[in-house]
């Protein structure tokens, strides 16, 4: 019964929230779009949360396509990760989320990966109707504010979580391999790591 009542009050308030946005601040305006997107990121996540979905879909896994993550690097995600830590978001997630060199800790950022990517994946669709709506409405400028937090905010951290969930599955194997040993996971894994799904 908890379960099916956050279920419903997390969209109500989303609704009423981005209502009162709306009303408030100009819908074309960088305001309203950092204000948007950061509403969200507040509401979506706990929904996805409370769903407790195992997330077993292949959409996670890797493709070829992907090349083994030198899409991602080619489109600048080493840069956006130094970014991360630049501005002492890596430290944060650190503290609230301790990376433990064990299997179980793996496992669990793993399927940490795959609830941050959907989320972003969620907001990023939301963030697109508005940005096309203003962009319709008020011109393509305008809607630029919106465009540009989309892809920073959230195209950037889907493919972060794309780019390191390779990473961490052959970290979960080897650690595997070594259970009941003594066992030093990569360094670059752990620190990498400590990225994943929680931005």
């Amino acid at each position: 019964m908890k379960k099916i009542f956050i279920l419903i009050l997390i969209p109500v308030l989303t609704i009423g929230s981005t209502a009162a946005l709306v009303y408030y601040i100009k819908i074309d305006t960088f305001s309203f779009a950092w204000a948007f997107n950061f509403m969200l990121m507040v509401f979506i996540p706990p929904f996805i949360d409370t769903l407790k979905s195992p997330i077993t879909s292949s959409y996670y896994n890797e493709k070829t396509w992907e090349k083994r993550g030198k899409v991602y690097e080619k489109l600048g995600i080493n840069v956006f990760r130094k970014l991360l830590v630049l501005i002492g978001w890596e430290k944060i997630i650190r503290k609230a989320h301790p990376i433990e060199k064990n299997t179980q800790s793996l496992v669990n950022l793993h399927l940490q990966t795959k609830k941050s990517e959907i989320s972003h994946l969620i907001i990023l669709f939301i963030v697109l109707g508005f940005n096309v709506f203003v962009a319709i409405q008020y011109g393509f400028v305008k809607s630029l504010s919106l465009l540009i937090l989309n892809i920073i905010l959230h195209l950037y951290p889907i493919m972060l979580q794309r780019y390191n969930r390779p990473r961490i599955e052959r970290a979960m194997n080897l650690s595997k391999r070594r259970e009941g040993h003594l066992a030093t996971l990569p360094n670059d894994i752990t620190k990498t790591a400590a990225n994943d799904g929680i931005i």
